[in-house]
């Protein structure tokens, strides 16, 4: 921990540059999708739209974890927006998020802002209606429509119906969000509606939650007891690291350094590469990629083996 300090530092000039350069980005590919005069050029527009989303998300994250934008009033106004524009408000995502940090890769402590695992004997133990809730949360086409699941469900109705007081910006959020189609769809039409709000959404809040995913749910990734927990066991060896094209990175903010991110969540995205490469013992992680055999092999586990300690798979079940 102490390795990362130097590197927990944001510089003001170059947050605002990278932001300005995102949100440039952004507006470019809104605009092709909206004027371009050829449907496969409004297509690749629209999906570049939504990666580019994912960039501007991790502005907000590193937001709340107080990584960029520490005294900016203009930069917290500016990243309240794009926390309502991704359907997670501040106060939700802050509250979920910081527990998730503090649980990360704690058995009876992860499901809160994370995927719930259990392990098999808990399993054998819950109600049919638990164990479909279960199944439910951790489903490939769930996080495929994060967008209706894990976002708006969890992030603005769930929240709210929890405590109304405190996240009532989530059905705000929900409202602006159907302001946003209403008068896309009423201003340009259905097709322009559908590539530049609603794929770009859907595609975002989809690689989001499966990203989000595969950063804890991998092959090699270890669960401790509460008893045996402690943080730089959950960040360095259930925290993965998540190999792809420079260019995946750019979009995705370099979250896939998660275990860097997870050791010291001050450090900001544009901080993460140079952190891992100075610091030997953040070398060696668990990895995961956007391969068929890494996304086939995270979406296969399941359930949490006590005896193998490993994640397993509902085949790997007698």
């Amino acid at each position: 921990m102490r390795a990362t300090k130097p590197f927990a530092h944001d510089d003001d000039a170059t947050t605002w540059r990278l932001l300005g350069i995102t949100a440039a980005v952004f507006a470019t590919c809104e605009l092709v999708a909206l004027l371009a005069p050829f449907l496969v050029l409004r297509l690749l527009a629209s999906i570049a739209a939504g990666l580019t989303i994912i960039r501007l998300f991790i502005f907000f994250h590193d937001w709340l974890h107080g990584a960029v934008f520490k005294k900016s009033r203009v930069g917290a106004f500016a990243m309240h927006l794009i926390g309502w524009g991704v359907l997670s408000p501040a106060p939700v995502w802050q509250q979920t998020h910081d527990y998730h940090h503090r649980n990360n890769a704690k058995m009876l402590g992860a499901a809160i802002g994370s995927y719930p695992t259990v392990s098999i004997g808990m399993w054998r133990e819950m109600s049919t209606s638990q164990k479909r809730w279960y199944v439910f949360a951790r489903h490939p086409l769930t996080m495929m429509l994060g967008y209706l699941t894990v976002f708006a469900g969890g992030m603005c109705i769930g929240a709210f119906l929890r405590e109304p007081r405190t996240h009532w910006q989530g059905p705000a959020a929900l409202l602006a969000h159907g302001v946003v189609l209403g008068s896309a769809w009423s201003l340009f039409g259905g097709l322009a509606a559908l590539f530049t709000v609603v794929l770009p959404l859907f595609l975002a809040c989809g690689v989001g939650s499966y990203m989000f995913y595969a950063q804890h749910n991998f092959p090699s990734c270890e669960l401790r007891s509460r008893e045996a927990w402690n943080y730089h066991h959950a960040a360095l060896v259930a925290s993965s690291m998540f190999d792809m094209h420079p260019v995946m990175h750019w979009f995705t903010g370099n979250i896939g350094y998660h275990h860097v991110h997870h050791l010291n969540h001050q450090i900001p995205f544009y901080r993460l590469p140079e952190a891992m490469a100075a610091i030997p013992e953040l070398q060696s992680p668990g990895r995961t990629s956007w391969s068929f055999a890494d996304v086939r092999d995270c979406l296969r586990l399941k359930l949490w083996d006590q005896d193998r300690a490993r994640l397993v798979g509902w085949s790997d079940v007698a």
